[in-house]
């Protein structure tokens, strides 16, 4: 993907070289909560992300490229309720094959004008595309790999770390392939924005830190962890930064959950960083809320009544 910005006209223009939209597929884009894209197969699914780029552009334009398809439109927020759009002549933004989106920035000391913090929101959101080790579990989904340009300069590729790093694979259910993998590192210090452990899918970070884990290390500050599970996508909420709770996809988030939590447990407590008093409150919690999932769709899956069972005490 391409990222240009423009301070003068005050826009930034996203150029990618993906498979491009027919005609009446860039005619539906511009409907609420409408996608060609589907579930659990890539993020983004719902189509909300450009209607959020509405609110804080004068005007947006689409143009796309599909074989002989070369289309485009001018799109703009009326009211808070009327986002009307039209069809005009195709800029020339896409020059092969692909989909560009140019916003015109109503702010135009806006910071998504400045290419530092372009940069550095890729690298903190799309983390696993830009490090190596996540390669082989990416290339099913992106084969021809995923590059980033901002202004005409390629982002490079993150550099490896200066601490302990121990990789992570976890396999879920009776598969032969990890469903989850990445690493944990311990360092003399961790920026606050970079502690705790990140969970990704399709190479997009949802969560970071300890909290959304229900773990706590005895020493703060030290460790930080990235781990992808491409399959999770499925269990993404509309607005793709946190998981669903409930139903058959909240089992299966906390299922993950569960089986990351007592990953990085074990990696605590063989550095020795562990901090039982804090972590087992908030592990039982988690245990009853896979639980109560469990036994909500007992019901209609009866062989699910197996998991949940009755232990000395009460539990």
């Amino acid at each position: 993907a391409r990222l240009l910005t423009d301070a003068v006209n005050a826009t930034l223009t996203v150029i990618d070289d993906a498979r491009g939209m027919q005609r009446r597929e860039l005619a539906r884009y511009h409907d609420v909560a409408a996608s060609t894209k589907r579930r659990g197969e890539g993020i983004g699914f719902a189509g909300v992300g450009i209607k959020l780029g509405l609110l804080v552009s004068r005007e947006v334009i689409t143009e796309t490229r599909r074989g002989a398809t070369h289309v485009a439109t001018r799109w703009h927020l009326a009211s808070r309720h009327r986002a009307p759009w039209k069809w005009t002549p195709p800029l020339g933004l896409a020059t092969t094959r692909g989909t560009a989106v140019r916003l015109a920035l109503t702010n135009q000391l806006s910071p998504l004008l400045d290419a530092g913090y372009l940069e550095e929101t890729l690298r903190r959101h799309f983390e696993p595309l830009l490090d190596a080790s996540f390669r082989d579990v990416l290339r099913r989904h992106y084969p021809n790999g995923v590059g980033f340009e901002i202004d005409g300069r390629d982002v490079t590729q993150s550099s490896a770390p200066d601490g302990e790093r121990v990789p992570i694979a976890i396999r879920i259910g009776r598969r032969r392939t990890p469903s989850v993998v990445g690493s944990i590192e311990r360092r003399a210090s961790v920026p606050p924005d970079r502690e705790g452990v990140a969970i990704s899918t399709f190479g997009k970070v949802i969560k970071r830190g300890w909290e959304w884990l229900g773990l706590a290390p005895a020493v703060h500050g030290r460790i930080s962890g990235l781990l992808e599970a491409p399959d999770l996508a499925a269990c993404l909420t509309l607005s793709k930064n946190d998981f669903i709770r409930s139903g058959v996809r909240g089992a299966a988030y906390l299922a993950y959950r569960k089986a990351v939590q007592e990953a990085v447990s074990r990696q605590l407590g063989e550095w020795g960083d562990r901090n039982d008093v804090e972590a087992r409150p908030r592990m039982v919690r988690l245990e009853r809320d896979l639980e109560r999932v469990l036994e909500d769709l007992a019901d209609d899956f009866p062989l699910l009544r197996a998991l949940v069972d009755r232990r000395a005490g009460g539990r």
